[in-house]
């Protein structure tokens, strides 16, 4: 089921069109729900991999530019949530929210910037907090960076391709159980 997919993808990584379109999915994933760009990524450095480092590179920077864009749509939809929480008695949760996220915001950023959790709940709340606009882009830079370029330089190895090719299914598998764990690992953490 996988492999039609995986071979879609492949043509398409191998197309005209793939570097905007992974610039695209970066900018929009840090704003909107959406695929995380990693999906373009990865086929991307596997049909092409003298172009790995590029590739990080645009999606890194584009998801920090879209990560802007989320950090202000926060940003001014403060006084909105305020008006909110106002009216449903909550008065002081945006302050309480704001001073919560002042000192935990990086490390939150750090966490959720590295890992699958859409990076859009990450940049809205920051931006939601008025946390700092420059901590906020230095740590996005330092883990979204080293999220893509730690992807494009395992999948650029000359073997990654076939290596994929032959272990797809049991790659899918096992991917969709370390996200799950970490999701799991990463909501009992910010609980205790």
């Amino acid at each position: 089921m996988l492999r039609p997919l995986y071979d879609w993808a492949m043509r398409i990584a191998a197309g005209r069109y793939a570097l905007p379109a992974l610039a695209g999915a970066a900018m929009l994933e840090a704003t909107f729900p959406f695929v995380p760009p990693d999906v373009m990524l990865a086929p991307m450095v596997l049909a092409r991999r003298e172009r790995a480092w590029l590739y990080a590179a645009v999606c890194t920077l584009c998801s920090v530019t879209g990560g802007c864009i989320g950090y202000a749509l926060g940003f001014f939809a403060s006084n909105l949530a305020l008006k909110f929480l106002i009216a449903t008695g909550h008065p002081d949760a945006l302050q309480a929210f704001q001073k919560v996220f002042a000192q935990w915001g990086l490390a939150v950023i750090l966490v959720k910037g590295l890992t699958p959790v859409p990076y859009m709940l990450v940049t809205i709340a920051s931006g939601l907090a008025k946390f700092s606009l420059p901590v906020f882009i230095g740590a996005s830079l330092v883990t979204r960076g080293g999220r893509y370029f730690l992807v494009a330089a395992l999948l650029q190895h000359p073997h990654a391709k076939s290596f994929v090719d032959k272990h797809l299914n049991v790659l899918a598998v096992v991917g969709v159980i370390v996200i799950v764990a970490l999701y799991v690992g990463l909501h009992f953490a910010m609980k205790g």
